[in-house]
């Protein structure tokens, strides 16, 4: 029984993602929005335990990790694909986009296909075990729940449009995949000048968390700044 406890786990992120789709696929409501992002936090909670439990229990398997990577799709990248194909029917759309309303909706699965090919590039990326190359996609599918529910107003107010979302959306389906180095918030000591990029990026979050709903599209967006950043101000080593 024991070896199944961390499978169990991940199912539990896996039914997480189906719940947060399945709400986010009723008529475009921010209640639904509002379910589909718990749904999501909880899909992320059970990922970062399953992987613990197994290497606290000793019973890590290829199966779980193949059922690991399934489960994340579908929570990291279906669920919040979902959110976007409700939020694309509520937007307000130029004229010229007229014509194409009723297909943009779609397009926003162009993520979940992005979010599959990052899941897929982490496995076989060996240079991924102290920091990440590209965003990973449960910071992914937090921005955008964060961002739909707690700026729902201003998204379909006539301040935004539909091309505005597309674009920010293919702007995150490059970051999911491209060849950029982001800190991870791994401790090996306590030390300030080993861990200056982390330390500041935690000082950072507390403005964030003041935008309440939208505090983690807030704490990604910093997320991903700084790891940009952060490398031109490093004193180059000599060679």
């Amino acid at each position: 029984m024991k070896k199944h406890i961390p499978n169990i786990i991940t199912c539990g992120n896996l039914i997480c993602g189906c719940i947060a789709t399945g709400a986010a696929f009723h008529t475009p409501l921010p209640a639904n929005y509002f379910w589909a992002i718990v749904f999501i936090l909880l899909g992320a909670i059970f990922d970062f335990f399953d992987g613990m439990v197994a290497r606290a229990l000793g019973v890590s398997s290829p199966i779980g990790k193949e059922l690991d990577s399934l489960a994340d799709v579908v929570t990291f990248g279906v669920a919040p694909s979902a959110m976007l194909f409700s939020l694309f029917q509520e937007v307000q759309y130029p004229m010229f986009m007229e014509p194409i309303r009723n297909f943009m909706p779609y397009t926003a699965f162009i993520m979940a296909a992005f979010s599959a090919l990052r899941l897929a590039k982490f496995n076989i990326d060996t240079r991924q075990t102290s920091s990440f190359i590209g965003l990973p996609t449960p910071a992914n599918a937090l921005f955008w729940g964060s961002l739909i529910v707690g700026q729902h107003a201003f998204l379909v107010s006539g301040r935004f449009n539909a091309m505005f979302l597309f674009l920010f959306m293919l702007l995150f389906c490059f970051l999911l995949v491209a060849e950029l180095p982001l800190f991870a918030l791994k401790f090996k000591n306590m030390s300030w000048a080993d861990n200056k990029v982390k330390y500041i990026f935690l000082l950072g979050c507390i403005p964030c968390f003041l935008l309440v709903e939208s505090c983690f599209a807030g704490i990604i967006l910093w997320y991903v700044i700084l790891s940009i950043v952060a490398p031109l101000f490093s004193p180059s080593k000599a060679g």
